[in-house]
């Protein structure tokens, strides 16, 4: 057969064996440049076809021309170095348009890419063949020309199919291989088409030798271009995608979720974070399917947030929440689907601890206020089924105690036990709840207003039963408020208002710690609300007005001064004794600003008297607990102008009880501003020496009780002459109020009281009007005629 014995009669086999060497060189670097440039960037798209058309066409060249060198006819031959050059042209040009028209993406790209290669490699073989020249004759076969065309196109069309199924990365031997076989099969079988006949050889023609030193330097620099350019390519390929591999490892890496890149089904990659979210080594999820580990993946939405489960080995699941975008990267088989896994356990976790906090109680863990609401709506709402629901407002008493002795931190384990212990208490369809502090509720259903004691015993004794801390046992009472709906209300606010009065009255009884709401019981309550509220708007409405007493002096008449009384007078012109108001004052607070206005309008109008005269202002025990008492006192002094000397505060003993270094002190601050410091009531309360001991006061106001009772026994008169005994013994001035007769007048002055006041002298008057009663002076005006 022609084919094999031109290339092995016709052929040196070394050139052969180096020309199919360079021919699968060149084919591989041809075949990895044809699957870069599938997936190649729009812009980086004519470098890598150049890149890829000076490749191929140079292999298909030097293949040729080194078997041409192989090729011996038994003549010398010659090439016309034009023709040469343009089949080296022919070559690369063929080559670009074969693959860039097999790179595109549309039906049967790589086919017809694959027909232009074969076609190229006929046209370079044949152009080639064109130059070569001898003395000789050259007949063709145009058999085996056809056939070296069909051989060069199908094979050509195989082989760009194959590398195109290889993928972007995939193995493209097979592809190769055809490529190879395709240009043997083109020279070998175009070579078996040509018969030489030798004649005798032209002078001046250029030997075998010649050309075969010429051509092996002609193909030596081909091939260095074939192999640099190739070697180039693929250098600059590898560090590219090592460069943009090691950017996308970086951003997988440093984010804190995890992140995973997928392509058709399988990951391509994936960080740390999501491996060790799963539980997997990350290089052994390369190939694996994602949807094994995300249920419902097809699901997902793009460029949006979805919550979903992590399936992990051995059955376990991982709530996450996933965040998916879409990169359709020009030239790739499929798009890259990248995935940010977030573990959403912490985040749960602390909603749930959010949400429990909202509902429950932080330190008990019972429900809180808000839950204790919403129970409540529903137990007596439109669809309640319960004949009557009550509720029981509860307070802990001798909590206090607790904090006081063994500190909060022993009261807050104390609270813990006693949640513990009433929710134990419990049974179907009750509910217990802290509002804050001491204050917890209860609900049940009930059927008879007595079914309610049930619970409010078992809570009493949970809350009474003593408790072992490490340090103590410690224990509480309880007192319990119980209202009844719908027969002590109908909607939730007045149903608890109605227990909460109903508990108050508990925390006051000496008999009882559970008392139900009785609404007759608890109007005294409401009018004392009532009037706290008005107390409000009497001092921002400015309906308090002051009177003067005038006070005058047992020997010899002469006025010494005046006390300053708190008068309210309702814009009815309804009269409010100060007996019924001011206990209402220290109670809510109000006395501290109603005290500041009494101090300030009492010293501003004295400041303008003509005469000198002292002013007695009461203080609360309120007032006199409050550290900036001596500052604000000071400070009336300066704005009024009332000299200090003029000015007398008057406190009861009660007052110092309560807290004597503490009262003590701040008396010692006022007298150092030059303000006097009577001893009010004294003789009802404890009357303890050692009250007047602890501190020196400038004046003792005995009671006007012991003035009323002057004429009912020797007793009253007794203590009288003691107290005003003990007063001269100290140095103390004593002041007698509730002077109403002459003879308790002369009494007093026989005595030898200092200082006395009441309706004798003068009654309360709007104008300090330096004037005592007529009844008074005849007393003085009799004493000075004998």
């Amino acid at each position: 057969m022609r084919f094999f014995s031109c290339l092995t009669q016709d052929h040196n086999l070394w050139l052969v064996g180096l020309a199919a060497a360079l021919c699968v060189l060149g084919s591989v670097v041809a075949a990895r440049l044809f699957q870069r440039l599938r997936y190649a960037e729009r812009g980086a798209r004519s470098a890598w076809t150049f890149m890829g058309a000076v490749a191929t066409g140079a292999t298909i060249w030097c293949t040729h021309f080194v078997a041409m060198i192989a090729y011996e006819p038994g003549v010398d031959i010659t090439y016309e170095p034009m023709l040469t050059g343009v089949s080296l042209g022919v070559a690369i040009l063929g080559s670009a348009a074969a693959l860039w028209v097999g790179s595109r993406h549309f039906r049967r790209a790589s086919t017809l890419g694959g027909v232009i290669f074969g076609l190229a490699v006929t046209a370079m073989h044949y152009t080639g063949m064109a130059a070569f020249a001898a003395e000789a004759v050259v007949h063709w076969s145009a058999a085996y020309i056809a056939a070296s065309v069909v051989g060069a196109v199908v094979f050509g069309a195989l082989a760009f199919q194959r590398v195109e199924a290889s993928g972007r990365s995939g193995s493209p031997w097979t592809g190769v291989a055809l490529m190879v076989v395709g240009i043997v099969a083109l020279h070998f079988v175009g070579m078996a088409a040509m018969t030489v006949i030798p004649l005798a050889p032209h002078d001046g023609a250029v030997t075998a030798d010649q050309a075969n030193l010429a051509m092996a330097f002609a193909v030596a620099g081909v091939g260095l271009l074939v192999l640099g350019t190739g070697m180039s390519s693929h250098a600059l390929d590898l560090q590219s995608r090592a460069r943009a591999k090691a950017h996308i490892e970086q951003l997988m890496e440093g984010s804190v979720d995890g992140m995973v890149v997928e392509q058709d089904g399988r990951i391509l990659a994936a960080n740390a974070a999501f491996a060790a979210l799963i539980q997997v080594d990350a290089p052994a999820l390369s190939g694996d399917s994602l949807s094994r580990w995300i249920e419902g993946l097809d699901g997902l939405s793009v460029s949006a947030l979805t919550q979903t489960t992590l399936a992990l080995p051995g059955g376990a699941s991982v709530p996450v929440e996933v965040a998916v975008r879409r990169d359709d990267v020009q030239g790739a088989e499929a798009p890259f689907m990248i995935y940010a896994v977030r573990d959403l356990r912490a985040r749960l976790a602390q909603e749930r601890r959010i949400a429990h906090l909202a509902r429950n109680d932080a330190l008990t863990g019972l429900p809180n206020r808000a839950s204790f609401l919403e129970w409540l709506s529903r137990q007596i709402g439109e669809t309640s089924v319960h004949p009557r629901v009550a509720l029981l407002a509860i307070d802990l008493d001798r909590f206090k105690e607790v904090n006081d002795i063994h500190g909060h931190a022993a009261g807050d384990q104390l609270l813990i036990r006693i949640a513990e212990r009433m929710k134990a208490a419990l049974k179907p369809g009750e509910f217990v709840a802290r509002l804050g502090g001491d204050e917890f509720v209860a609900v049940t259903p009930v059927v008879e207003r007595a079914d309610s004691l049930d619970l409010a015993y078992r809570l009493r004794n949970a809350i009474a039963a003593p408790v072992d801390l490490d340090f103590a046992e410690v224990s509480c009472g309880a007192s319990v408020g119980v209202a009844l709906w719908p027969d002590d209300a109908t909607d939730i606010s007045a149903l608890i208002n109605d227990a909460d009065l109903a508990m108050y009255r508990a925390k006051a009884s000496l008999t009882t710690d559970v008392c139900f709401y009785e609404e007759a019981m608890d109007e005294a309550v409401r009018n004392r609300r009532r009037m706290v509220q008005q107390l409000r708007e009497a001092l921002d409405q400015d309906q308090f007005s002051l009177n003067w007493q005038v006070q005058a002096s047992v020997e010899t008449g002469e006025i010494t001064g005046y006390e300053v009384l708190l008068r309210w007078i309702r814009p009815d012109g309804a009269f409010i004794s100060p007996a019924d108001f001011i206990p209402l004052a220290e109670e809510s607070g109000l006395i501290l600003p109603i005290g500041e206005w009494v101090l300030r309008k009492a010293c501003a109008e004295a400041a303008g008297w003509a005469a000198p005269h002292k002013i007695a202002v009461n203080l609360s025990p309120v007032q006199l607990g409050h550290v900036d008492l001596p500052r604000l006192v000071h400070q009336i002094l300066l704005e009024t102008g009332l000299a200090p000397t003029r000015l007398e505060l008057e406190i009861t003993e009660t007052a110092m009880i309560s807290d004597m270094e503490r009262t003590t002190h701040i008396l010692r601050q006022l007298k150092a501003l030059g303000v006097s410091i009577a001893m009010d009531d004294f003789g009802t309360g404890y009357s303890s020496l050692s009250t007047l001991r602890a501190f020196p006061f400038d004046k003792i106001k005995l009671d006007r009780s012991f003035m009323s009772e002057l004429d009912g026994g020797p007793q009253s008169s007794a203590i009288i002459r003691a107290v005003l005994a003990l007063g001269e013994s100290l140095a103390i001035p004593v002041l007698a109020e509730g002077v109403e007769t002459l003879e308790q007048l002369s009494f007093l002055r026989d005595q030898g009281c200092t200082e006395a006041q009441g309706y004798l002298l003068g009654r309360p008057k709007p104008v300090a009007d330096d004037l005592i009663q007529l009844e008074a002076r005849t007393l003085w005006a009799g004493a000075a005629a004998a």
